[in-house]
């Protein structure tokens, strides 16, 4: 089964939440925690999504590499120059899931593209 969700004029939260639920298999009658649903999302249009002009300068998203003094924080801006608007749908659909092993098996079902 196949959904496809368009991110069009929409909050990236919003996306992400339904991104979520489908991919954990919440919206059908046979939902079990711990079993993946065959199921593929797919995310549009990531680029025209809504993202406020403050809120680009002031997001930040943490990493921390183990060691003394590797913590990064690169702000949203600089996110979406790197690595395009996709890692900022790739980062809150993976929030919202589950932090299991069952996690990256169901990320390699999600499909992004701007």
């Amino acid at each position: 089964m196949k959904y496809t969700l368009d991110a069009e004029n929409k909050k990236i939260g919003r996306i992400a939440t339904q991104a979520a639920v489908y991919l954990m298999g919440k919206n059908l009658p046979v939902f079990k925690r711990n079993s993946i649903p065959d199921i593929v999302v797919e995310i549009k249009n990531t680029s025209k999504a809504s993202i406020d002009d403050k809120k680009k300068l002031q997001k930040t998203y943490s990493r921390y590499s183990g060691y003394p003094g590797g913590l990064k924080q690169p702000t949203m801006e600089q996110v979406i120059e790197q690595n395009g608007y996709s890692e900022l749908f790739k980062e809150a659909v993976s929030g919202m899931l589950p932090k299991n092993k069952l996690r990256q098996k169901m990320m390699n079902n999600l499909i992004i593209t701007e």
